[in-house]
């Protein structure tokens, strides 16, 4: 007897073939969990294992806490809870700590699951391996606190004489009574001061304006 079509034509034994490539595909690359109502694990995956260094065995019946890292909150995990008992998709970035001790970030996405009478019976979780981005964030970071480092002694060991030069070549140009050759060497003294003045200021603004801008980006992401 042939297998029963779907309304795309599928039979059952290709859409099953085609879900276990999917799995398979999971498995691989990202990290999966099933939880029962109280966040106790039910099923985890091969990646699960693998980025956790923990068995399956080790990891069924275990809540969550198994990997918590120390890294957020209580706050952090009841705003989560909050979200998903109500029925709603709860996802951000979490840090978690493997079995060797080493940390590990996912960007996480839970969601509930629902039986036919539209209560709450289990909770599905995906999570991304994200530690590049973190590394990349950090090293952006890093590079903001160098440029501010930078910029503190532009600030400090710069201007403070660029003020002394405008300062005296100030009381030159008002003061002097010079030969017009002089007053045009101190024109340009000025200028050059001026010019310099100019730049530091625009250097601020310019390492500002890209700390609040990629901040923004992060935020937004």
């Amino acid at each position: 007897m042939k297998d029963a079509q779907n309304i795309s034509g599928i039979s059952k034994n290709e859409l099953l073939r085609l879900l276990r490539v999917y799995q398979q595909a999971i498995d691989l690359n990202i990290i999966c969990s099933i939880t029962d109502t109280l966040g106790n694990i039910i099923y985890v995956n091969r990646k699960f294992c693998e980025i956790s260094q923990y068995s399956e065995v080790e990891l069924l019946g275990q809540n969550h806490r198994i990997v918590k890292s120390g890294h957020h909150d209580k706050k952090f995990f009841k705003r989560l809870w909050d979200t998903i008992t109500q029925g709603k998709i709860w996802q951000g970035e979490v840090k978690s700590k493997a079995k060797d001790g080493s940390f590990f970030w996912q960007h996480s996405v839970i969601l509930p699951v629902r039986n036919d009478k539209d209560d709450i019976i289990q909770y599905f979780s995906l999570r991304f391996p994200i530690d590049e981005k973190i590394k990349a964030e950090e090293e952006r970071k890093q590079h903001m606190k160098s440029l501010e480092e930078m910029l503190f002694m532009i600030s400090h060991k710069v201007r403070q004489p660029v003020a002394n030069i405008l300062g005296l070549s100030d009381m030159l140009l008002k003061y002097a009574h010079s030969p017009e050759e002089q007053l045009n060497m101190l024109r340009l003294l000025n200028e050059s001061a001026q010019s310099l003045d100019s730049f530091t200021t625009e250097l601020t603004e310019f390492i500002y304006k890209i700390e609040h801008t990629e901040g923004e980006i992060t935020t937004t992401i």
